[in-house]
């Protein structure tokens, strides 16, 4: 009986060493935050499908900069508020410059490619790509007279629904899927297009697959997740539809090379990179970071304005009498049906103030993106490691009841001034800020703008639902806020439209 007691005391005592040595180490001196559990991390406090809720309420309690632990070994360190993002990504920039980890998406892109990558990689893919849409008109005229050109085409699409209610989604991430193809490829499709439609849809499959309460799970698990069947092998296809699309284009690019004059498109500037740095055996101009950035340009550029346009179109559902003032505004500013342009930005400071607030309610990426720490950093008091993982909670700063009062409130005049100008809001932040700021913030606002106004310029917008029984809340909420789907029905208004040639 003294043997089995024995026995016993000894199993516990074991298994209390093994939960011991299963707890993740924490090295420095780390912000405070939840005790993780063995295997489990913080789970408990951390449920997929509202994991931007948990991280909130835990902030409640541990304040604006706390560690918790993704799963058994993730271990993130959050920052909520204005103040705290504000000071780590602007503030100390270079420190927080390093790009995290988003499970999903490693297993792809393999740290390639100028979203996903770290260190002197990324440094340099950072500079072409900036370097190479700005080159291609992005920030100058050339580029605003594309945006109207599709602009243009979005508008007949939305004629030929005949007033009939239609769920917007499809055509407007065709609109700005064209706008980034014709920077990548030199390439736009017909909105018919069926393949075209398929990569479409595959965009914004893969968008929903990785907001999805699945995919924040594997956020937290995805060593154990990865290993068995699940939702996982149809994000793996939608990434496989993008890919074999941008595979397809690079090709044509490679068939027919034009070095007779200035790049045509991203893919001719990356393919002449690649040929300048040939012979150096330590070249990041690759086949698979020329692969890699192009994947993360169509998918980006197809599903984030877009996706934020369908959101403000629903608001002016939602809100008549805001729609009615901001077609009051075009009208009253741009006379006879001349086409919006992006000089006419300062003369429109309702429809500015639309435009922010939509964004800003929205808070398109929650948690914003993954940041990892470049070296061993001081923060606020505590000593966090090179290598540890940030999560900026960018809705946190765009709802900031310190910034904006009453947050959860649609409310444009908070971005006027009293006499009805246009003011910036520091806290606005729906681009994050500092090293890893969204690099086609300028190409995204100016999407934006002269997609909603030639919208709201040719047509009034109805809903065949009564506005109030529109929710505004999103359908999924994860890495992404999706927006949850709608009918839109457009009468054409009286203006004949004079589109610039």
């Amino acid at each position: 009986m003294e043997a089995a007691s024995t026995g016993t005391l000894l199993l516990v005592l074991l298994l209390l060493l093994v939960l011991t040595l299963a707890l993740p180490r924490t090295p420095g001196h780390l912000p405070p935050g939840p005790m993780p559990l063995p295997l489990l991390g913080n789970l408990l406090q951390l449920r997929p499908g509202a994991l931007y809720l948990g991280l909130l309420r835990l902030s409640k309690k541990y304040g604006p900069v706390f560690t918790v632990y993704l799963g058994p070994w993730r271990r993130v360190v959050v920052l909520v508020g204005h103040e705290a993002v504000q000071e780590a990504l602007g503030g100390q920039a270079e420190e927080f410059s390093g790009r995290g980890m988003l499970a999903t998406l490693d297993g792809t892109f393999e740290g390639h490619g100028v979203f996903f990558s770290n260190g002197e990689r990324w440094r340099q893919l950072k500079r072409f790509t900036t370097l190479a849409l700005r080159d291609l008109g992005m920030g100058k005229r050339e580029g605003e007279e594309l945006i109207q050109a599709e602009a243009r085409c979005l508008v007949e699409a939305f004629q030929g629904t005949e007033g009939q209610p239609f769920d917007p989604s499809l055509l407007l991430a065709q609109a700005t899927s064209n706008i980034i193809c014709s920077l990548t490829f030199g390439l736009r499709f017909p909105y018919e297009d069926e393949e075209f439609q398929t990569v479409v849809r595959a965009a914004g499959g893969a968008v929903l697959g990785i907001s999805s309460p699945w995919g924040q799970a594997y956020e937290m698990f995805s060593q154990l997740l990865q290993h068995l069947p699940g939702p996982h092998t149809q994000l793996l296809g939608h990434l496989s539809i993008l890919a074999t699309f941008a595979i397809q284009q690079v090709q044509r690019h490679k068939g027919s090379p034009d070095t007779s004059g200035p790049a045509c498109d991203v893919v001719d500037a990356f393919l002449l990179k690649m040929a300048e740095e040939e012979q150096d055996p330590n070249t990041e101009w690759t086949d698979k970071n020329l692969l890699m950035t192009v994947i993360y340009l169509l998918f980006a550029g197809t599903v984030t304005v877009s996706t934020t346009v369908r959101y403000a179109l629903l608001l002016l559902l939602k809100y008549p009498q805001v729609q009615e003032r901001v077609r009051e505004e075009l009208t009253r500013e741009l006379g006879a049906g001349r086409a919006p342009g992006l000089g006419d930005r300062a003369r429109l400071p309702y429809t500015d103030a639309v435009l922010h607030e939509a964004q800003r309610l929205l808070a398109l990426v929650p948690m914003g993106m993954p940041h990892a720490l470049t070296r061993t950093t001081c923060f606020r008091g505590y000593t966090l490691p090179q290598g540890t993982e940030v999560f900026p909670l960018l809705s946190s700063v765009l709802h900031d009841p310190e910034v904006f009062e009453k947050p959860e409130e649609f409310n444009p005049e908070r971005f006027l001034d009293a006499d009805g100008r246009f003011q910036k809001q520091e806290a606005f932040l729906p681009f994050s800020l500092g090293k890893r700021v969204c690099l086609g913030e300028g190409l995204a606002r100016a999407e934006l703008f002269l997609l909603f106004t030639a919208i709201l310029q040719a047509f009034s917008l109805e809903s065949p639902c009564p506005p109030g029984t529109l929710s505004l809340q999103p359908a999924v909420s994860g890495l992404f806020n999706i927006p949850p789907a709608f009918q839109l029905q457009v009468r054409p208004t009286d203006l004949h439209i004079l589109w610039p040639r």
